[in-house]
């Protein structure tokens, strides 16, 4: 009998998500419709083709689907090919070489040095 209420209690949830989801894309649509026009406007104004805009956006990137990740508000764009940065290492063992950016988790080298009684200051790169 738990079986059948948490069944129910699942596919309860499920349909107040899909209504929650239509809301939302109904919402949405209501705020792009005056955006969109404002944008044709625009173009009818300053004489702009639909061509123009294609090339100013960049004709070669796929378009943007429809049930996309979206950023949350105010969060920045990122460019999809944006290379990562290297960081240039910050802590670097004597005898082995290795080095470490002091990002991230601690690597094991320098745990077990620290471990062992080193301090972590002992093993800054002096540049």
């Amino acid at each position: 009998m738990a079986r059948e209420s948490y069944a129910a209690l699942q596919a309860k949830i499920e349909k107040e998500i899909n209504k929650l989801q239509k809301k939302a894309e109904v919402l949405q649509t209501k705020r792009r419709k005056p955006v969109i026009n404002s944008i044709i406007t625009s173009m009818r104004e300053y004489d702009i083709t639909p061509e123009e805009i294609a090339a100013a956006y960049g004709a070669g990137k796929p378009a943007r689907a429809a049930t996309g990740v979206r950023r949350k508000a105010g969060a920045p764009a990122r460019a999809a090919n944006a290379a990562k940065r290297a960081v240039a290492p910050k802590y670097r063992h004597p005898q082995t070489g290795e080095t470490w950016s002091g990002r991230g988790k601690a690597p094991r080298w320098l745990a077990a040095e620290e471990a062992a009684g080193a301090t972590r200051e002992s093993f800054l790169i002096k540049e």
